[in-house]
């Protein structure tokens, strides 16, 4: 049995730089300043209609359609629902016609090697790059065995081959479900024993690598199924290092600190010499902040690069019935405002960092939000990092704040849009899944429905002017 320490809580390197990061300017006053300067990137309002020219008539329909239905919360709240009744009616064809030209064109990338081609070929051509996501992951209750994870495993590797061959993006990314690899119950079950037990992350390692080792706390099955997972993870490490960055997702937090163990395990292999891996940082919980400070921290003391995925999260629903359930504190924020705050401070520690270290750390800012992202633009001008560069980038999902991506790429960001790919049935539970963690965003969209509108307008009346 090894059972050796867990990385050091964040001290010192707090009292050295991160303590001494004056908090930003405020937001508000500082956007009133920045559109009185044309050169400042106060520019980026984000409210010209005319980031819409490059999709067509259609596109515009589709996406107005959509949007107004993900609007009413009822239709959301029992979407996988109504698709099972649909399906029933209409019978699997039937569903596919309808399905496949509305919802499944919007959010998704298209199922054969060719659609999707074609579908990255667009982004490209608009100067967006695509973040592949395989639609496969799993909850408590959902495991399949071990064969399904290989299987998953094969799904992974495919991802990492197109995305790096297709040259659709000069520095390739793809998202990674821990889950879709290791059995929920076993990081769950890691997660408690983390309370007490200490692994060191040279043990994941050793494991990754095919050594025989033994996790103090796990059943024989379990640190089979562990050691299984491991290696799983390091083919996906191996077929990446140098070609495509792979950006880990974060989960519930009844599993994210063993889904966290087990990607910075992933960092200090794959690491050395940039940020290949990448974590994901859910600033919607309390402790959002001192969880990327301990993997600062663990990434000076372990000497390997950090790549940071910043969301604000999108299990709120779930986590705060769960708590409460369990007669245990709410780990998230208590209001929309404190979450910004997080967001926004978190973004301020990266940025301040990567002025100072860019071969040291990377960032993509995930997020729908516009203060952040005029945030962050600002910052960046202020700290003199490249816009094109590859330390920091924008991230928005695919089909959806087309406003803020299309700007932003139009002004020389490096932009991606998250993309699942695969057919009907296999991308409709991860839509399902998504559609209801993001029913906030999704039921907030009123102002991306007006600039559809007020383009597909322009082009009406420009058709009408036409042919008079």
């Amino acid at each position: 049995m090894c059972s050796l320490l867990r990385p050091p809580v964040l001290s010192r390197f707090i009292t050295v730089r991160l303590k001494s990061v004056a908090p930003p300017q405020s937001l508000a006053s500082r956007r009133g300043q920045d559109l009185c300067n044309p050169s400042s990137p106060g520019f980026l309002t984000f409210e010209d209609p005319q980031a819409f020219k490059v999709k067509s008539f259609w596109e515009l329909i589709r996406a107005l359609g959509v949007f107004r239905l993900c609007s009413f919360p009822v239709l959301v709240n029992n979407c996988g629902k109504l698709m099972t009744f649909t399906r029933m009616i209409l019978g699997k064809r039937g569903f596919s016609m309808v399905v496949r030209p509305s919802v499944y064109a919007q959010f998704v990338a298209g199922e054969t090697e060719g659609e999707i081609a074609d579908s990255m070929q667009k982004m490209s051509s608009l100067g967006l790059h695509p973040m592949l996501a395989v639609p496969i992951e799993e909850d408590l209750g959902e495991g399949t065995g071990e064969q399904r994870y290989e299987d998953n495993l094969a799904a992974m590797l495919e991802c990492v081959h197109m995305s790096h061959i297709n040259g659709w993006s000069k520095n390739p990314m793809m998202q990674l479900k821990i889950t879709a690899l290791v059995s929920p119950e076993l990081c769950v079950k890691m997660t408690s024993l983390l309370k007490t037990e200490q692994y060191d992350l040279n043990l994941l390692v050793r494991a990754m690598e095919g050594e025989e080792v033994m996790f103090s706390g796990l059943t024989e099955s379990e640190n089979t199924h562990l050691l299984f997972g491991l290696r799983r993870l390091n083919k996906i490490g191996e077929a990446s290092v140098n070609k495509v960055r792979v950006l880990v997702d974060a989960e519930y937090t009844y599993m994210n600190p063993a889904l966290s163990l087990i990607t910075m395990a992933m960092m200090k292999k794959f690491n050395q010499q940039s940020a290949w891996i990448w974590n994901t940082y859910q600033c919607y919980l309390k402790e959002s902040r001192n969880l990327l400070l301990d993997a600062i921290q663990t990434s000076i003391d372990q000497t390997f690069c950090i790549g940071v995925k910043l969301v604000r999260g999108a299990y709120m629903d779930k986590e705060r019935k769960l708590a409460q359930k369990e007669g245990r504190t709410d780990p998230i924020h208590e209001s929309w405002e404190h979450t910004n705050v997080s967001y926004n401070g978190c973004l301020e520690i990266m940025l301040n960092l990567i002025s100072e270290k860019p071969e040291r750390y990377m960032i993509i800012v995930a997020t729908h939000n516009e203060e952040s992202v005029r945030q962050a633009v600002t910052r960046m001008d202020e700290l003199g990092l490249h816009r094109d560069g590859n330390t920091v980038c924008f991230g928005q999902l695919l089909g959806m704040c087309d406003h803020v991506s299309l700007t932003l790429a139009q002004h020389g960001f490096s932009v991606y849009k998250s993309v699942p790919y695969g057919s009907v049935d296999d991308t409709l539970p991860y839509l399902v899944r998504r559609a209801q963690e993001n029913r906030t965003v999704l039921q907030g969209i009123r102002k991306e429905r007006d600039l559809l509108r007020q383009e597909l307008r322009r082009r009406l009346r420009d058709k009408i002017s036409g042919a008079r």
